[in-house]
């Protein structure tokens, strides 16, 4: 196992990452401390698979565990599900005292978060990812929240997990379109970050879609690693922590102009960071050509690099005006300035909507 410390003082914990460590769950929790009772919350698919086995961890260490399974799905990333957690825990007669397992990919993690931040005003929660999405991004750094049906995310919360608990072995059951999702978030660490890591990425693309154990456990402890650096230095995104958001402005608005339904995040955030590569060397803010090594990593793992042609420049700006990161109406980006290196720039929206025209004409 590799313990990961994210060092933010009373705040901090540590992500366990490893093989086989989802039947660790119940020892790694009692480490850190011992709830009162348990409620594990995991969607339809993620609990047939691993939810016995947690449970059974849970009750070798004597913890009073209950599952409760929300609808599998980003549509279901509301504040009707999250009650409904609510009413689980209620129900279950859980207390300040006790604690919740967010045992699935992003959207159950994102949930079950913000469930526990709000619920009693705050009781422990444990991040339990089994996607690669997951793994490197929604699992680390303590962002909760659910979507509106104007947007992704607009209700939320920052609220660390007391651990995260990441079995490698999940991913040998992830089907190859949720993988190929992971990687987009793991190959952006690298862009904004660390170019040795990026081109780690490119060079092993075929062994990370080929599931070799070696490559993956790299991906991952790499990525949380970087992820890790940027909470420390920024937990609640007043700064530097904004650069984690590359790609995402457009990915997000891609997610919202198509219902949430035709892309995968992961997907999304990849057609993302081509066309914000396409805005960064427009807007004359890299020092040096970065579309085509990002299009090209992209491609290698298998990503949409175009966008849907019945997607327009107009609507994806529309979209984006109703993100977290617009404010005063000025479009605040994180772009590549190089490979290994991302900053945040306010870019006219004129300048936005003149290369998403471009971008869009190439995806058609």
């Amino acid at each position: 196992m590799i313990d990961v410390p994210v060092n933010l003082g009373s705040r901090s914990y540590v992500v366990t990452i490893g093989a086989d460590v989802l039947s660790k769950t119940g020892r790694l929790i009692a480490e850190v401390g011992r709830p009162s009772g348990v409620m594990v919350v995991s969607d339809r698919k993620v609990a047939r698979l691993y939810a016995q086995s947690v449970l059974s961890s849970l009750a070798d260490e004597q913890m009073h565990a209950e599952l409760f399974v929300v609808p599998c799905g980003e549509r279901y990333k509301t504040l009707a599900t999250v009650r409904r957690i609510y009413e689980a825990l209620v129900k279950a007669k859980m207390d300040r005292t006790s604690a919740v397992v967010a045992l699935g990919g992003g959207v159950v993690g994102d949930m079950v978060g913000f469930a526990a931040a709000t619920y009693m005003r705050g009781v422990d929660f444990y991040q339990v990812p089994t996607t690669l999405l997951a793994q490197v991004d929604a699992a680390v750094g303590g962002k909760t929240g659910v979507d509106l049906a104007q947007g992704k995310n607009l209700v939320g919360a920052f609220y660390q997990p007391r651990r995260v608990i990441i079995d490698t072995l999940t991913l040998k059951t992830l089907p190859m379109r949720e993988l190929r999702a992971g990687l987009a978030e793991v190959v952006k660490h690298g862009i904004i970050c660390d170019k040795v890591f990026f081109e780690f990425v490119r060079e092993n693309a075929r062994h990370l879609l080929a599931r070799r154990e070696d490559a993956l456990r790299e991906a991952i402890r790499r990525s949380v690693e970087i992820k890790r650096d940027v909470v420390q230095q920024d937990e609640r995104e007043s700064g530097l922590r904004a650069v984690l958001n590359y790609g995402h402005t457009v990915g997000h608005a891609i997610e919202a102009a198509t219902g949430y339904v035709k892309y995968k995040h992961g997907e999304a955030v990849a057609v993302g960071m081509v066309a914000e590569a396409l805005i960064a060397e427009r807007g004359g803010v890299t020092e040096e050509s970065v579309l085509e090594p990002v299009r090209d990593a992209v491609c290698r793992l298998g990503l949409p690099s175009t966008l849907d042609p019945t997607i327009s420049a107009e609507d994806l700006l529309q979209a984006m005006e109703l993100d977290k990161k617009v404010r005063a109406g000025e479009i605040r980006m994180a772009l590549p300035v190089r490979i290994g290196k991302c900053s945040v720039f306010t870019i006219e929206r004129s300048n936005v909507l003149s290369a998403l025209r471009e971008f869009c004409a190439i995806g058609g």
